[in-house]
């Protein structure tokens, strides 16, 4: 432990051709696990967030947002694998809904906005080493997507995993791919500078960029918040919404007592003895969606402030070095999330939005909810609600944990679950065609079982 575990990662990182900055970042990082820094927020070192604008109250003429379309571009996180999930490649990849995989809708989102406003506006990916070869080879599916001048993706950075006992770089023989791991997407602001990418996108005049994960479909540009950000000088903009029965492991913004300003507590930053604060939805009613909006200028005038790296506040994710085995070497991955730098841009705002800009799939769980028949593509590709409830509360158990296996429990699709209000499944259950779950489902079985076509759920099933 200590400076030769951290100069065998140095060394592995400079031999791969990592940016200095990223480096730099890394050694910073090392030296907060090393002081056993935990990058815990305790309750009482914060305050609820309070009241926030919401995205329902902008008033933005409607002239303003060809103009601000003009001016900004779309950045969608996409280094990613599915391994929760039993996927071996982009998470993205994964067909979603209607036979469309992530990048299919998110391409045609963007095209379709672009036809509508009559505006250039850039999309890129910001690809890991393990997705970007795949990615791209489905996006020249559309071969209008990528704007002349600009990559239609860019890798962010790689670090050595690091063995949990000594700190020290892991080997792995069987994959040494596996040895490496991206840090998180809070290596987007450097992986922007060192990639050139930053430098480029303004000096075509692109101010504001949307930065918002690959597998939330709800995330889509509207240009009703660069145009807000533009008239008053907003630098920053995280979009939060009502938490759920869904969302209490979301991460929430808070005020810090300290000096007032905003800071995203995440799930891995939740002190240990405190996760009933945490999971508390009255008193954090509101949960960071990971849909950020930044001014580039003011980006590039931190970045230049200090020297390439925003001193995020560290994420400690311990796991094992092959994630599909449990009995491989513990490791620890250090990683930054991009929503913490809420924290670094003075006068940086909340936005409250509703629920259609959060669609996410982390999980199968979610998974069955974009696949049912609580909602549709529009026109747009745009995934619109069918519903004006709260969605129902899903939980699969373990039998469905990975897309293979989900896939197969589904083999006609997933059941109505329009008028549920929750779906627990536990067991290996095969459901069969045209099934309609009603009110509070619970399904279970000591033994495989199989859901005839068109039953009826309701209770205990």
């Amino acid at each position: 432990m200590g400076d030769d575990g951290l100069r065998q990662a140095t060394d592995l990182m400079r031999d791969r051709g990592v940016d200095a900055r990223a480096i730099g970042a890394f050694t910073r990082f090392y030296g907060l696990l090393e002081a056993e820094a935990t990058g815990y927020i305790h309750e009482d070192s914060i305050e609820p967030l309070g009241q926030v604008r919401s995205l329902a109250e902008l008033e933005v003429d409607e002239v303003e947002l060809p103009e601000a379309l003009a001016r900004s571009a779309v950045l969608k996180l996409n280094g990613g694998l599915g391994t929760s999930m039993g996927i071996s490649g982009p998470k993205t990849a994964l067909p979603v809904r209607d036979g469309l995989t992530f990048l299919d809708i998110i391409a045609r989102q963007v095209l379709a906005l672009r036809e509508r406003y009559d505006v250039e506006l850039p999309v890129v990916f910001m690809d890991s080493f393990r997705t970007q070869a795949e990615t791209l080879e489905m996006l020249a599916a559309y071969p209008g997507l990528d704007v002349d001048g600009l990559p239609l993706s860019f890798l962010q950075s790689a670090e050595p995993k690091l063995r949990a006992d000594d700190l020290t770089p892991v080997s792995w023989p069987d994959d040494p791919e596996l040895e490496w791991c991206p840090p998180g997407h809070g290596d987007v602001y450097i992986a922007l500078q060192s990639s050139g990418l930053l430098d480029t996108l303004r000096d075509r005049g692109v101010r504001y960029l949307f930065l918002s994960n690959g597998d939330n479909l709800g995330a889509t540009f509207d240009p009703r918040i660069p145009a807000w950000m533009a008239r008053d000088g907003i630098p920053y903009v995280a979009e939060v919404c009502e938490r759920t029965r869904n969302d209490r492991k979301g991460g929430h913004l808070a005020r810090r007592r300290s000096d007032g300003r905003l800071v995203l507590r995440d799930s891995a930053q939740v002190a240990p003895g405190e996760e009933e604060y945490f999971q508390d939805n009255e008193r954090h009613e509101f949960f960071h969606v990971n849909n950020l909006w930044v001014d580039l200028d003011v980006l590039a005038d931190q970045l230049a402030q200090r020297a390439g790296v925003l001193e995020l506040p560290i994420i400690v994710n311990r796991k094992t070095v092959d994630p599909t085995r449990k009995d491989s070497t513990p490791v620890i991955q250090i990683e930054s999330s991009m929503g913490t730098a809420v924290e670094v841009f003075e006068g940086s705002q909340a936005l409250f939005v509703p629920r259609d800009r959060f669609r996410p799939v982390k999980t199968t769980n979610e998974l069955l909810l974009v696949r049912s028949d609580l909602y549709e593509l529009d026109g747009d590709s745009q995934v619109v609600s069918l519903i004006d409830h709260e969605e129902p509360y899903v939980d699969l158990s373990g039998e469905f944990r990975f897309v293979q296996d989900f896939d197969a429990r589904f083999p006609h699709g997933v059941p109505s679950i329009r008028e549920a209000h929750s779906l627990s499944v536990d067991g290996d259950v095969t459901f069969g065609r045209d099934v309609v779950c009603v009110g509070d489902v619970t399904v279970h079985a000591d033994s495989p079982r199989t859901i005839a076509d068109g039953t009826r759920l309701e209770g205990d099933a």
